[in-house]
């Protein structure tokens, strides 16, 4: 029998002066960076690989012809990691920049949010909360210094997980990338999957960096449950699957957390209660 065909897989996303950035506070490489990064985060969510993507810029009157070269810079930097290929796109006037992505690629074996079920476990494949931390920095436009640059270039310059992504399609049941907080976007899987799920606040993972910054343990998990744009990514793996997983993971030298396990019923438990917020970002509220 043949193998199954790969799958086409296409995705968009935007970021918006004001709602994702300060011009203030990023490089206009740092937009092209992030403004390409998220859409390849959105990627790596269902285990699949980029192939090309396409780029509509909208621009405010005053950008010069120096401001396209090094937003386009940031953008091709991060496009040359990983291989995909900018093929084409458009140009408007707008009030404020934006820059609208979409990226299509292949998946052998796509993965949804939908496919979680009671006992699978839940794994994180990086630190949450640094993305928060970096924007509470930029935004009183405190002095950053080696300690909290990790913090500023997670809200800069986020990495999407793709290897990540590609392993886990092998073995997870479901999917997500953390892009408004831990909370809200395992809720978004608990929700397609009808199950509810079970976090233990100790395996929350968070860097000194985030701790160093927060203070206490307490404020470091709350940006860590309710921070945004974190851009790792969220899976559930089965039981069964759970040994061969982590041993994968062990041999490609690829790191992953496992926070919880998804349960019969409805709702988020963090250490057998409820949390006191479903804290997140919302676009529209």
């Amino acid at each position: 029998m043949l193998p199954a065909a790969p799958s086409s897989i296409v995705t968009c996303d935007a970021v918006v002066e004001g709602v994702h950035f300060l011009r203030s506070t990023s490089s206009l490489a740092d937009i092209g960076h992030k403004a390409l990064a998220v859409n390849l985060s959105d990627v790596a969510s269902m285990g699949a690989t980029p192939s090309w993507f396409v780029c509509a810029l909208g621009l405010p009157p005053d950008t010069k012809p120096r401001d396209l070269g090094e937003l386009s810079r940031g953008m091709a930097a991060l496009a040359k990691v990983h291989q995909v290929e900018l093929v084409g796109g458009n140009v408007t006037r707008s009030p404020q920049l934006t820059v609208n992505i979409t990226v299509a690629g292949t998946a052998r074996r796509p993965l949804l949010r939908s496919g979680a079920r009671p006992g699978h476990h839940l794994y994180v494949s990086g630190y949450l909360g640094d993305a928060a931390a970096g924007l509470e920095l930029l935004q009183t436009h405190a002095a950053v210094g080696r300690a909290q640059r990790p913090l500023v270039d997670a809200q800069r310059r986020p990495s999407p997980h793709l290897a990540f992504g590609r392993l886990a399609a092998e073995f997870a049941s479901a999917a997500i990338d953390v892009s408004d907080g831990l909370l809200q976007d395992l809720g978004h899987i608990t929700e397609a999957s009808g199950v509810g799920a079970s976090l233990e606040s100790t395996a929350i993972p968070v860097s000194d960096a985030l701790f160093a910054h927060a203070g206490s343990r307490a404020k470091a998990l709350g940006l860590a449950l309710g921070g945004g744009e974190d851009y790792v990514l969220l899976v559930a793996v089965p039981p069964r699957r759970r040994t061969a997983f982590e041993r994968a993971l062990d041999k490609h030298g690829v790191r992953a957390l496992r926070i919880g396990v998804a349960t019969q019923g409805r709702g988020i438990l963090l250490d057998g209660r409820p949390p006191q917020r479903r804290a997140g970002f919302l676009h529209f509220r």
